[in-house]
């Protein structure tokens, strides 16, 4: 998979997710097995670029390149003034979000409701493309709604533009996350250009993994929210697509070292007041299913300090440790905090 100058180390790449991909989670994941990560969206309203957010979003010290950077706006100057911006802090691949969902994202005339205006997806384009010395992707959905489906006609217009790589979620804003992933979309894009296509959307499994690729002849996948609280998907997956063998469940000394490593990670990204309720949601995902992992949620959530909930994870694997050697899930439901994120990603 090759990104401009870039060439990745495989097929797997983390989804831009609000609330989740920062500089931890990236850096975790890339460890875990993925080949890229993209940042959280970082607004391009100038007047927003100094705040605490907007610069712990544009944090990449220490991480393992490309460093991508996603960017959301509805102005093409606007982005293309924040694009330079963020190449200037380090960022060697612009994103250009046109497939966020959110209320609020798209109340502004920014994310997929671009979709209703081709003619600004078009300025857009040529504006941050011409803008930077770096190579510019686009993240976007099938189309607005299922009486505006837009794929086709956005994906040539990158690709005249000059656009290095298109992720497409199958599915249109009004889908949310709704309902099946549109691969047969996807698979008729890829048909369509030359540039590389990324498949996003509903890729929870190896064997999902490699259903889509071989279903829609996607130069990659794109994975959100199968990652969280299962970073080392992406191990699973690349040892399935290269081998066609399953891996065994992970050992949950392994897992409970990698969990608290993230939590220490954001501890220290984010202090003590924010790193503790940030990491809530964290643990959340990691203890999804898990035996006793609703009783343990609950008395988590009430815990104000980090030693005190980095000492309650411990516990919790340590007692699931006493059961069994690998992790065991005792049950499966609805994704648990759906909607923390602004943008989920797939």
């Amino acid at each position: 998979m090759q990104i401009g100058p870039y060439t990745l180390k495989n097929q797997l790449i983390v989804a831009p997710m609000a609330g989740v991909t920062d500089r931890p989670f990236r850096m975790l994941c890339k460890r875990l097995g993925a080949g890229m990560a993209v940042s959280e969206m970082i607004t391009a309203n100038k007047a927003l670029w100094t705040t605490k957010k907007t610069l712990l979003r544009a944090d990449h010290s220490g991480e393992v390149e490309p460093i991508v950077v996603q960017i959301a706006g509805g102005d093409a100057a606007m982005l293309a003034e924040a694009a330079q911006l963020n190449v200037a802090r380090g960022a060697q691949i612009i994103d250009i979000n046109m497939g966020c969902p959110a209320k609020k994202v798209c109340n502004v005339a920014a994310g997929s409701a671009l979709l209703r205006d081709l003619d600004n997806v078009g300025r857009i384009l040529d504006a941050v493309v011409r803008a930077v010395d770096v190579p510019v992707t686009l993240k976007t959905r099938t189309g607005w709604s299922s009486e505006v489906k837009t794929a086709l006609q956005v994906a040539k217009m990158a690709e005249d533009a000059g656009i290095a790589a298109l992720a497409l979620h199958g599915r249109t804003r009004e889908d949310m996350y709704r309902g099946a992933a549109e691969y047969d979309t996807i698979a008729a894009v890829k048909r369509a250009v030359a540039i590389p296509v990324i498949a996003n959307g509903d890729i929870d499994s190896p064997h999902k993994a490699k259903q889509v690729l071989d279903d829609t002849g996607a130069d990659a996948i794109m994975i959100g929210r199968a990652a969280q609280g299962r970073p080392w998907i992406f191990r699973e997956i690349q040892h399935f697509l290269d081998t066609g063998e399953t891996l065994l469940p992970p050992r949950i000394s392994e897992i409970d070292d990698i969990m608290q490593g993230h939590l220490d990670e954001l501890y220290r990204f984010y202090g003590e007041y924010s790193g503790c309720r940030i990491a809530r949601k964290h643990i959340a995902w990691y203890t999804r299913g898990l035996r006793g992992s609703n009783e343990f949620r609950q008395a988590m959530y009430a815990l104000e300090s980090t030693s005190a909930q980095r000492q309650a994870v411990a516990q919790y694997f340590a007692t699931l440790a006493a059961r069994s050697e690998r992790l065991e899930y005792v049950s499966t439901g609805p994704h648990e905090d759906e909607d923390a994120t602004a943008c989920a990603g797939d």
